[in-house]
């Protein structure tokens, strides 16, 4: 897929996010729209994923540690196919397999239930490990929050998949400045994060999280890049698309209502057409 069908795809994906939310009434809309061209490039560019297969064992795997942006990785999986759109519809609705984080057991395509934040690189550690002791040459993905690796389990996960040289193993942190509080520097500075991620061993490439071909680079460099795990560090913005929602922390956990979604919407299909 070249760059222009991805831009599309990814305002389509970010279409879907705003329509479920505003459905819903409630969930994550910033940070599933900061990290939406990220999920973009990975599954419609880079990922050796099945939709009509969703648990083939070579497939590469996606942890999203940032649970609460499951909107975005729902309307990626759904306009990738691996289940039907109109389940978008029913997030969050009891006894739907949308919940408002991810899901393993009940949705096709999750690869992690997660939610509990920090978690998300530990696991990624485990599938990486269990890929090379297997001999299998599927790649293995986690998109953490800025303000996630605020968690000390973060740190320690760092530690390890340096000492076990993972370089099956690429994480992406969403780095768009903002968390559920106010802004990281105000709850508790992260910056340096390159530095950080370089001190514990690790390969570090920082981009613009909504530049296309520098995620599409990053990625491909990953793959080359030996003995070590990969950190890409994407500066983005929170909210990214939707004019009144960007850079604003309000939007972290709060749906849109039906006049805003319309104006979300409109804003979104202008970049959409063909």
């Amino acid at each position: 897929m070249d760059f222009l069908e991805l831009e599309k795809k990814a305002k389509q994906i970010r279409i879907n996010i705003i329509e479920m939310l505003a459905e819903a009434g409630s969930g994550h809309p910033g940070g599933s729209l900061s990290m939406t061209d990220i999920l973009t490039v990975l599954y419609f560019d880079k990922m050796n994923v099945r939709p009509s297969e969703p648990k083939w064992e070579d497939r590469d795997r996606l942890v999203l540690s940032k649970g609460h942006g499951a909107p975005g990785l729902y309307g990626t999986l759904a306009e990738k196919g691996f289940f039907p759109k109109e389940e978008l519809m029913k997030l969050r609705k009891c006894g739907e397999m949308l919940q408002g984080h991810p899901d393993m057991k009940g949705t096709p395509g999750i690869d992690m239930s997660t939610g509990s934040l920090g978690q998300g690189l530990s696991v990624a550690n485990g599938m990486a490990i269990a890929g090379k002791l297997d001999k299998k040459d599927y790649r293995v993905y986690a998109i953490c929050g800025d303000g996630e690796i605020q968690e000390g389990q973060i740190w320690e996960a760092a530690m390890s998949a340096s000492h076990y040289k993972l370089d099956n193993l690429t994480v992406f942190i969403d780095n768009n400045g903002l968390q559920i509080d106010g802004s990281n520097s105000e709850v508790m500075g992260v910056d340096p994060i390159g530095d950080k991620f370089k001190a514990f061993g690790w390969h570090v490439i920082e981009i613009d999280g909504h530049d296309l071909k520098q995620i599409s680079a990053a990625v491909d460099m990953a793959k080359t890049l030996k003995d070590k795990p990969t950190a890409i560090v994407a500066k983005t913005v929170k909210g990214k698309g939707v004019s009144f929602m960007e850079n604003q922390v309000s939007w972290h956990g709060s749906a849109p209502n039906q006049e805003q979604k319309e104006q979300a919407i409109a804003e979104l299909k202008r970049g959409v057409q063909a």
